[in-house]
Order: C-alpha cells, then sequence, then structure tokens
C-alpha cells in the first residue's frame, strides 16, 4: 500500500538524509519526495511517499518521531486530503504536430511554456493520476525529458458543525 507521510521537521542541515538514511535502512524506497519551509518559522515540512502494510509503516512513523529534529510525523494517506505535483515535460513537436498537442495541453489545463523548432515544454499540475494519463497520451508524439516535483498535500479541514458549511 501506497503511504502518504508529512512530517514536520526543525529546519537544519543533515534532516533530510537522516530520515531517508532511516527509511533505506529499514528497506523503504521513497518513491517521491518534497522538502520546503513551512508555516512555521525555522522549520520546514516534509511530504514522502513510501510502500509497505500498516503496521510496518507504523513502525517506521514511530523511529521518525524518535529523531531529534522531527517534530511530528502523520500518515495522512487514509484523510481526505488535497495533493498535487507539479510536471515539465519536453514533447518533439515539429509545426505539424503543435496544433494537436495544444489541445491537449489546454484539456489537461497544462500550459505551453517554451517552443523550440524541435519541441514544446509544457507545465502541468495536478494529482499523479492526472500526470500520468497526460504522459500517456503524449507518448505517441516523442517524449525527450520529464520532470517533477514529487506530490505535496494538505489534509482538508473539518467543519465544527453543519453551520460551518
Amino acid at each position: 500500500m501506497q503511504h502518504l507521510l508529512s512530517a514536520l521537521v526543525q529546519d537544519q542541515p543533515g534532516v533530510l538524509a537522516h530520515i531517508s538514511g532511516m527509511l533505506a535502512s529499514r528497506g523503504f524506497n521513497i518513491d517521491s519526495l518534497a522538502v520546503a519551509k513551512c508555516e512555521r518559522p525555522r522549520m520546514s515540512r516534509m511530504i514522502f511517499v513510501v510502500n509497505g502494510d500498516d503496521s510496518v509503516l507504523d513502525q517506521v512513523r514511530k523511529q521518525l518521531e524518535k529523531i531529534i529534529p522531527v517534530v511530528e510525523v502523520h500518515d495522512i494517506s487514509k484523510d481526505d486530503f488535497v495533493e498535487r505535483e507539479l510536471m515539465l515535460i519536453k514533447i518533439g513537436a515539429g509545426p505539424e504536430k503543435r496544433t494537436e498537442i495544444a489541445l491537449l495541453v489546454e484539456m489537461f489545463r497544462g500550459r505551453v511554456v517554451d517552443i523550440s523548432p524541435t519541441d514544446l515544454i509544457v507545465e502541468i499540475a495536478g494529482n499523479a493520476r492526472k500526470l500520468d494519463a497526460f504522459v500517456e497520451l503524449l507518448e505517441p508524439f516523442g517524449l525527450h525529458e520529464e520532470i517533477r516535483t514529487g506530490r505535496i498535500a494538505l489534509v482538508r479541514s473539518r467543519p465544527k458543525s453543519l453551520e460551518d458549511l
């Protein structure tokens, strides 16, 4: 099962290496990772995706919480959350293919950010399934390069009562 973990950590050198080393030592591969400063001063939020069953991942979460710079860790996979990922993709696109590609880009709410005589670079944001579907549709045109930011996510707030809706 895929788990989306959110960790609030102190913003200091070596934290990322310590966490990734701990995960690797327990046989977990990080499928996606995003780290950035957050709403709290001198803190960063890490969002990472790992695969494993619930019991093993619970142990990983407990081990993460023992690391001094880690303030809190939550497995948000089972929560109601909003997620996004940003992708830049370079597509082989001479003038004869550009109209068709531009229509696909528009349908997926992306945008062309660079044009050369032989390629287009497209920016698109969304959940992982949306980006995967976009890539699949563009493969016949010739994908030259692709880079993704990694998944980021926030848990939705729950209304306290019906009046909050």
